[in-house]
């Protein structure tokens, strides 16, 4: 029955996308609708009659909140509360909506199923189904409702399915905490509820709680291990992530790793195996060294193979590649192909030739267009300034729009100083995903960049209120004896830090010369040119690299880790240096490789190759 009922509600009513330009709210108004929607809030939560409901449903009328998905949610909330069916008040209500989200959807069935109770008893699938659901809408609430409900049954308490998917929902919905809690009062755990809980508390940054999980596991498996030294490595922990794949080879646990992958290559050239030959070991190898940074390897490879396949160009795809692989081959692009073009043709501004390619796929390829395509075209227009077309792109799509495709937008807005669409771009990200501190911080930027002060503390007070939280952000390089080093923005804690300082000093001198002026912009505090300037040279990737320059010797190969991006003028900084000193950088940030030599820059996307 409860299938029954979600699927006939949810199938009715087919999510809408409007075809109209998307209205452009100031960010003090977007500010006085959630006080509005908030005071509104507070009346439904005391509702006690239908009367009274009616008065408020009048009030949403009057202040033109009738079509918010996230009022009308709330209003059917409260009308399941007051025993209101949803066949007549509660569906009439619905109606009004021209455009539901995904959370209105969920109130809607939610009703429904409180209007079908008849007493039958649930099995375990039922609730791990609509777990699911709750998961993927990142409905907490209604999450919380069902698991009240598995309780009161009594007979779900030690289903270890229900527990793990339980877990699932808690973890998705971004409420880490309630999952550990779900976990610890399990009487019986199996691999999947490990793993799903070392890989959240990875994800989350805190591999001290993964790393108790994991001495506390009673048999690792090749899954757990991948999760310690992933989670290690996703927090540029490389000490620690070295020291787990040597324990867990050490174990008896085979498993590849990027910090192998000269080993790979070693070993490849002198074994009866080549990549000359073998199109599969070539096609390995080409994406093993493009996502370690390492594209003159990589390119190395392609050049050797004597037989190239789909998956060695997806990996090695250039422009001149694809056109290479269509015209003179009998290789056919596929999916991955695609992407990696679109994106070539973003880093390189070529707009017209990344339309043709889109335009063309399905006729001259049969790839049909999907959402990821949606946003590599989206990020190819914004990226080029032309962020109106990159709207009316999403508007015309015939799916529903992702966090992806308006954090590319957002992004460009960044770079093209456009605080309105960034605005349209971040009321989207805000309902998609609440929880993604980046996207507070980006708006941030963005209105420091446009020197909206004033917007910039509203940010910053609403991330207060949210709870949420910059992570610090931090550079790493590997030092002397094979040592990593990890240095903060303003870090004076490192035994070189004299030199580090006296370094960047004399660089800073040096390229005044090369015309280097810092990117004051970067910095999003009302402050001096002077005190902006002073916290842009303690960058922790400006640190890291002087470090390097400090103690390697002349002419070697620089490579950083960063957590978060690199900043604009960091990027500037780091290709002055390259030009400076004759040596090539290479910067991972959360984003991407930045590969930087002498006067040639490149970005390399984690699994893509753009030159």
């Amino acid at each position: 029955m409860v299938s029954v009922i979600a699927n006939s509600v949810a199938l009715s009513r087919p999510f809408k996308l409007s075809a109209q330009k998307a209205p452009f709210i100031p960010f003090s108004e977007l500010q006085r609708i959630k006080q509005l929607e908030y005071r509104l809030i507070d009346e439904l939560e005391g509702c006690n009659s239908v009367a009274y409901l009616k008065k408020i449903h009048a009030s949403l009328v009057r202040k033109c909140l009738h079509e918010s998905s996230f009022m009308i949610a709330k209003l059917l909330r409260t009308m399941s509360k007051l025993n209101v069916t949803m066949n007549s008040y509660g569906d009439s209500v619905f109606s009004q909506v021209r455009y539901p989200n995904a959370f209105l959807y969920t109130a809607l069935i939610r009703g429904y199923l409180i209007d079908g109770k008849e007493g039958l008893t649930p099995l375990s699938f039922t609730f791990c189904a609509l777990l699911k659901a709750s998961a993927s809408k990142m409905n907490v609430d209604f999450g919380r409702q069902l698991h009240a409900e598995s309780l009161k049954l009594g007979r779900f308490s030690e289903d270890m399915l229900v527990s793990n998917v339980l877990i699932d929902m808690y973890l998705n919905c971004g409420r880490l905490d309630w999952g550990r809690k779900e976990f610890d009062e399990m009487p019986d755990r199996d691999m999947i509820s490990w793993t799903t809980l070392i890989n959240a508390y990875a994800k989350a940054g805190d591999m001290d709680s993964a790393s108790e999980l994991f001495s506390r596991l009673p048999v690792k498996d090749v899954v757990a291990w991948t999760a310690m030294v992933t989670g290690f490595v996703q927090n540029a922990k490389a000490k620690e992530a070295l020291e787990y794949f040597e324990a867990m080879q050490n174990a008896g646990i085979q498993l590849g790793s990027a910090k192998c992958a000269d080993w790979v290559m070693n070993l490849a050239d002198n074994s009866p195996f080549s990549p000359a030959t073998d199109v599969h070991l070539g096609s390995a190898l080409i994406d093993m060294s493009s996502k370690c940074g390492s594209i003159e390897e990589a390119y190395k490879v392609f050049n050797s193979m004597q037989e190239k396949n789909v998956y060695a160009y997806s990996s090695m795809i250039t422009i001149e590649l694809f056109e290479e692989m269509v015209t003179t081959s009998d290789v056919k692009p596929n999916l991955v192909t695609l992407m990696a073009v679109l994106t070539a043709c973003s880093h390189g501004g070529l707009v017209s030739k990344g339309q043709h390619f889109f335009n063309t796929m399905e006729s001259s390829h049969g790839i049909k267009p999907c959402i990821v395509l949606y946003t590599c075209m989206a990020d190819l227009l914004s990226r080029s300034g032309q962020l109106q077309e990159a709207l009316d792109l999403i508007k015309s799509m015939p799916m529903e729009p992702n966090a992806s495709i308006w954090g590319a937008i957002l992004g460009a807005c960044r770079k093209h100083l456009d605080p309105d669409v960034a605005e349209v771009a971040v009321r989207n990200l805000f309902e998609l995903e609440p929880w993604n501190v980046g996207n507070y911080i980006l708006l941030a930027d963005i209105y420091a960049k446009a020197e909206r002060w004033e917007d910039v503390l509203n940010v910053k007070k609403l991330m207060k209120q949210k709870g949420l939280r910059k992570s610090p952000g931090f550079s790493c390089v590997e030092g002397e004896n094979g040592a990593i080093h990890r240095f903060y923005a303003g870090d004076t804690n490192h035994p070189r830090s004299y030199q580090i300082k006296e370094t960047l000093e004399n660089l800073a001198d040096k390229l005044k010369i090369e015309r280097y002026k810092p990117d004051m912009s970067c910095v999003v505090h009302d402050i001096s040119d002077e005190e902006k300037r002073k916290i842009l040279m303690n960058h922790s990737e400006k640190l890291a690299l002087a470090y390097v320059l400090v103690t390697s010797e002349d002419g070697s190969g620089i490579r950083i880790v960063k957590n978060l991006r690199i900043c604009e003028d960091c990027h500037l900084f780091m290709c002055c240096v390259s030009k400076l000193t004759s040596r090539k950088i290479v910067v991972r940030d959360n984003m991407r490789f930045h590969l930087f030599l002498m006067d040639l820059v490149l970005a390399l996307t984690f699994g893509e190759t753009s030159i």
